[in-house]
């Protein structure tokens, strides 16, 4: 028996109603025969050009298109909330909950049978995700691509991970700011979203990983052909989804999420997929905490060399074998849940099982890794009970056992304000700490946590410190840095009560972040805390506020727990 399409609710009727459904439609010169039961496939498109990384996804679109056609499918392309983190203040995480409301509702509300993802810039990717699942329609996710690699005075030069570097060589007087600016260009020079190992390339990895976009997903370059070809494909393959009622459910699994752990390490990605990975698995009820992060992915080694902790682009990942040839690499070596359905109806080994390495220097093979340790670590003590978190393959190993001096500031205003003063009171051998830029403090988690080093130590030649904070960073960006301190300082966590002066130690072998100060002193402290950034009084950032869970649970606002499951239609008329 053939399944009643969701979408006959609105265009299968034979009264005035559907009659109206049908005739608004039409005025956009749509032939009647589309309206005659074939399935309805939204596509789902965060174009914008404010956001520059997705600004070619209305070609993309087109291609997606192409092959719903072909197979007899109807789509339609609706537009959501896009979130360009190049652009938006505070920060686009702030509006990740809300733009995956809007593609919830979006769903929900129209005559839909699938849709289609186009995501790129980061936050775009685990919203969209986030709010078609809690839907739990047929999806699949077509990401825009990494920009071609950034070239500059002949050499590789990545997004993110080189503003960094060149900032910090302009403040050390080692480049000019007419070599600065000049570099700009030469850093952005196709379309597509960054093209190092950032968060953007790693949630398209975390899509192909869980299973939810086309083999190859990850990799290919925004500007290649091939990227136009998948696409294609994906519009072909959607409706082939609608006929076999495959839905993110059946996908995004315990096993899926657990693949996606190990593949994170494995690429040396952004730690920012921990807190996008657990909002997603709690939209569709899949048991997965923080803890899963460090038990499954300790141990998974970097097989990746792409900057921030390598040397190469995602260019180069792709023509060496993208993807699939890491995960063939984690199934050979018993990391993989091989039988996890993907979205093409075939298990994750099918798809990779047949993956070669092309450049050896740019995915090693699994017993000569690039870097022993990929995973993140995930640290607990007094000064992070519910967990924080650090990467050790951007880290300096020297630091990964650290006691310190703890040099404070108590918001991202203060760091600015303070430091590159030059009486600051600092050294190589302190830890820098930054309070109130957790989810409620900032409000929205910035990535301001990879603070940028004193100028006047960067001349000295100093290049990395610990640094402890509540935000997020870049996954462009690199560093001894300890990040999503749970509780923030905000709600009174424990990071509230640091001063200057204090001693805090990093355990990372132990798993430890520790504030050496008596229980007695903390005590004195937390009764004269008082919370330093008032709720917002109006519009999404009041309700964002006021429902926001810490990082731990992964940032999603509460009442948006647990999937909603098929939207149902309900007459309007």
């Amino acid at each position: 028996m053939t399944k009643k399409l969701r979408s006959t609710e609105w265009f299968g009727r034979q009264d005035k109603d559907g009659f109206a459904y049908r005739s608004w439609m039409k005025n956009q010169g749509l032939p009647h025969h589309l309206f005659d039961g074939r399935p309805v496939i939204g596509i789902c498109n965060t174009w914008s050009e404010l956001t520059p990384c997705n600004a070619h996804l209305r070609g993309i679109a087109e291609k997606v298109k192409r092959g719903v056609y072909e197979m007899g499918g109807f789509p339609v392309e609706f537009p959501v909330t896009s979130l360009g983190e190049t652009l938006m203040r505070p920060t686009a995480m702030l509006f990740r909950n809300l733009a995956s409301m809007d593609v919830e509702e979006s769903i929900r509300a129209n005559p839909l049978d699938a849709v289609v993802l186009l995501v790129g810039c980061d936050k775009t990717t685990p919203s969209l995700l986030m709010g078609a699942a809690s839907c739990d329609l047929p999806t699949l996710v077509v990401s825009g691509g990494p920009m071609l690699n950034g070239r500059f005075r002949g050499e590789r030069i990545g997004s993110g991970t080189h503003v960094w570097q060149f900032d910090a060589m302009v403040k050390a007087g080692e480049l000019s700011k007419e070599e600065f600016m000049e570099s700009e260009a030469c850093m952005s020079r196709s379309v597509g979203h960054c093209m190092t190992m950032g968060t953007a390339s790693t949630m398209a990895c975390m899509v192909e990983a869980l299973g939810m976009g086309l083999p190859g997903n990850a990799a290919i370059p925004a500007a290649d052909s091939r990227r136009q070809v998948l696409a294609h494909m994906a519009g072909r393959r959607i409706v082939e989804m609608v006929a076999e009622d495959l839905k993110p459910s059946d996908i995004l699994t315990k096993s899926a999420f657990e693949n996606a752990i190990r593949a994170n390490g494995a690429i040396g990605g952004s730690t920012n997929a921990v807190i996008h990975l657990l909002a997603i698995a709690g939209r569709v009820g899949v048991e997965h905490s923080l803890d899963d992060w460090d038990d499954i992915g300790r141990d998974v080694p970097c097989l990746v060399n792409l900057m921030p902790s390598g040397d190469y682009l995602m260019e180069d990942f792709y023509y060496a074998g993208g993807l699939p040839v890491v995960l063939k690499q984690l199934g050979n070596a018993g990391l993989l849940h091989k039988e996890a359905m993907t979205v093409n109806g075939k298990s994750q080994w099918d798809n990779v099982s047949a993956a070669q390495i092309y450049e050896k220097d740019v995915v090693y093979e699994f017993d000569k890794p690039f870097k022993a340790q990929g995973g993140l670590v995930v640290l607990r003590g007094n000064l992070a009970p519910d967990g924080a978190i650090l990467k050790p393959s951007a880290a300096s190993p020297d630091l990964l056992q650290h006691t310190g001096r703890a040099v404070v500031f108590e918001d991202i205003e203060d760091y600015k304000a303070r430091i590159d003063q030059d009486d600051l009171d600092i050294d190589a051998s302190c830890i820098m700490v930054l309070k109130n830029c957790g989810p409620r403090g900032y409000p929205g988690m910035a990535e301001v946590g990879n603070m940028a080093l004193p100028a006047k130590l960067l001349k000295q030649g100093v290049t990395d410190m610990v640094r402890i904070s509540d935000a997020r960073m870049s996954g462009t960006a690199y560093g001894t840095v300890v990040l999503h301190a749970a509780p923030e300082a905000a709600v009174g966590g424990p990071l509230a009560l640091v001063q200057s002066g204090d001693e805090i130690t990093l355990d990372t072998k132990g798993r430890q972040l520790s504030l050496n100060v008596d229980e007695a002193t903390l005590k004195a402290r937390r009764e004269a805390w008082k919370p330093v950034h008032p709720q917002s009084d109006r519009g999404y950032v009041k309700l964002y506020q006021q429902t926001v869970m810490q990082a731990d649970k992964g940032a999603d606002l509460d009442f948006l727990q647990g999937g909603s499951g098929a939207p149902v239609p309900r007459d309007s008329h």
